[in-house]
This record gives structure tokens, sequence and C-alpha cells, in this order.
């Protein structure tokens, strides 16, 4: 069974986007020297944030059902584009990231090998590693 998920965001005078999620106010910005407010993460690095913190999330709800006893975690997420496209200037490349790499350091009592079957079943089962991975179809329209 399907499951919707719904953000409404909302941008006013500049590059300040929000959007109240729940009791939490977010905001997304351009940095100043950009030409924003810096009220908050570009949107690329929020979307690499959010990766890292679904492979998180995914990981302690593993580690809770295997019983592993997980201290804690920290996931790096690189991720390469060339901003020509997005600036509307000719190029070859696509808009979006040619890459994203991610690198995590697992606090628990496994060994290397079971840290990395770990790593690769969270990633299996985290939802935004998947829509990265396997190209979601996205469809866009005016309200």
């Amino acid at each position: 069974m399907l499951k919707t998920v719904s953000v409404e965001s909302e941008m006013g005078e500049g590059f300040a986007i929000t959007t109240q999620l729940g009791d939490h106010q977010i905001f997304i910005d351009q940095p100043v020297n950009a030409k924003g407010s810096g009220l908050g993460p570009t949107p690329l690095q929020m979307l690499l944030f959010a990766v890292g913190g679904c492979i998180a999330t995914i990981a302690r709800i593993a580690a809770f059902q295997q019983k592993i006893v997980l201290r804690g975690m920290k996931i790096k997420v690189d991720g390469d584009y060339n901003p020509e496209a997005l600036m509307g200037k000719p190029t070859a490349d696509r808009a979006g990231f040619q890459q994203i790499r991610i690198s995590a350091e697992i606090d628990a009592d496994l060994n290397a090998e079971q840290k990395q079957r770990f790593l690769d079943e969270v990633c299996a089962r985290c939802p935004l590693h998947d829509n990265l991975l396997n190209g979601t179809v996205v469809n866009h329209q005016l309200a």
C-alpha cells in the first residue's frame, strides 16, 4: 500500500523558501554572496542532508530490528554538479548531480565486513537512496 508524503513550499521576495513541516518551519536559501539572505542551506545541501538523514534513520531502525547496539553514525554525502546548467548557460552536462558519494562511519561492535553488509542493507532500504539510484518519475504542472 502506498503512502503519500506532501510538502508545500513558498517563495516570497528573494531566494528564501519556507515550509511548515509539523511544528518546524524550515528555510532554504542562497548564501549572501549569491544574492540570498543566508537564512538556511541551499536546496542542493538540503538534498544531500536528507539522504544522509534518511540513511541514519533506516540504520537506527535496522539496528533495532537486528539487535545491534548502534552507538552512532557519521555520514558524509558529497555531490558533484556543473552549475552552468542551473545558470542557463550552454553545457553538455545535465543540471543535477553527476555523482553522489556516501561515506559512513558506524560506531557498533561489528567488524569491517559486517559494517559494510549493514550499510549495504541500510542503503537498499533507504527511500531517498533508492530514489536517487533508480530515477523516480517526476511530473510537474501548473497548479
